[in-house]
């Protein structure tokens, strides 16, 4: 038998903010590997470009509008998607919102809870829908979780962000035991200074750059390309006997 682990044809995939940066990354990525591919946004206008690139890969893709920090919002997007393509095999539950840059002693509870709407609530929305249906197609799948540096090193004027991936990853953890038996793997990758629409206003910063892309080992900014053949291989059967694991994607720069 041929061992085609990257084929990913047959398969569909969700990602959640994959309408830039890492998402699309990932998207693209999967979509050309063949798999289907469902991606999620709020802004219209950043969705349908994004299609419109993904679409060059003649795979299956739809763009949906869906805020992941609505929990009505993402399960009746969830089942458009099985609507559309029959099922889904993987979930990369992406979407995320950075803060304010507030210090900690001025954060009000209103921007904590707004971030950790969207980076927790709507994490364990996503996963918790897609785990339903994968349980009881019976046929395993794959989630993954995109986290952050921040759980690594201190974030200051960051707390909110860094404390709900922080969470993220004791939540995967918890699901790649709970869900093993059903053949279901949960990892979380743990991406370093990436350019992202999150990441802009930061790397305009020429004080900001000359502080921090000295200590990245390979002397660039990430890009969502860097994400594309990690999330094959997550979503491929070669990686059917890993789970519970974070996969670092930082160029060094936490080792540094």
């Amino acid at each position: 038998m041929a061992y085609e682990p990257m084929d990913l044809s047959g398969k569909v995939a969700l990602v959640t903010g994959g309408n830039s940066g890492i998402g699309l990354g990932m998207a693209e990525a999967l979509a050309q590997a063949g798999a289907g591919v469902a991606i999620w946004g709020t802004n219209e206008a950043k969705n349908a470009a994004a299609l419109e690139q993904l679409k060059a890969s003649g795979s299956d893709v739809i763009a949906m509008r869906c805020d992941v920090s609505d929990e009505a919002a993402v399960e009746s997007s969830f089942a458009e998607v099985v609507s559309h393509f029959g099922k889904v095999d993987g979930c990369y539950a992406n979407a995320g919102i950075g803060g304010n840059g507030t210090p900690f002693v001025d954060i009000t509870t209103e921007e904590w809870r707004r971030v950790l709407a969207v980076n927790l609530d709507g994490v364990f929305w996503t996963f918790r829908t897609a785990a339903k249906h994968m349980v009881e197609r019976g046929e395993g799948g794959r989630l993954v979780g995109t986290s952050s540096v921040s759980t690594v090193h201190g974030a200051p004027r960051s707390e909110p962000y860094a404390a709900s991936k922080g969470a993220m990853i004791a939540m995967v953890r918890g699901l790649a035991v709970e869900l093993a038996r059903y053949g279901i793997t949960s990892n979380t990758i743990i991406p370093g200074w990436i350019e992202t629409p999150m990441t802009e206003r930061s790397f305009g910063s020429e004080v900001f750059e000359g502080a921090v892309k000295k200590r990245i080992p390979e002397r660039r900014w990430g890009q969502g390309a860097d994400f594309g053949g990690l999330a094959v291989y997550l979503m491929s059967d070669a990686s059917e006997y890993h789970t519970g694991d974070e996969f670092v994607i930082d160029g060094g720069y936490t080792r540094f």
